[in-house]
């Protein structure tokens, strides 16, 4: 249960960021939010003209295989750093 709650916590966290993280970072963060809450990534990969939905869909893609515990420690690790690089 502590790991559930630390990752509750991170998102709440991530909301209270001084600064918008950088556009990998939210990657990072959306890929490893979907992989610990949903799961392997499921459905088409959005069309190439689909910028956006293409990437957030790769990123998700790429962590395919990593299990929910792994994906919520890697979110908690990846918030904190981010609260010590833009508080």
């Amino acid at each position: 249960m502590a790991l559930e709650d630390d990752f509750q916590t991170a998102q709440g966290r991530v909301k209270q960021l001084a600064r918008t993280p950088s556009p990998e970072q939210l990657l990072a963060l959306y890929s490893l939010y979907k992989q610990a809450t949903l799961g392997d990534v499921t459905g088409a990969r959005p069309g190439m003209l689909d910028f956006k939905g293409r990437a957030k869909y790769d990123a998700w893609a790429a962590r395919r295989g990593t299990e929910k515990g792994q994906a919520m420690t890697a979110y908690v690790e990846l918030v904190q750093r981010l609260v010590g690089e833009l508080s």
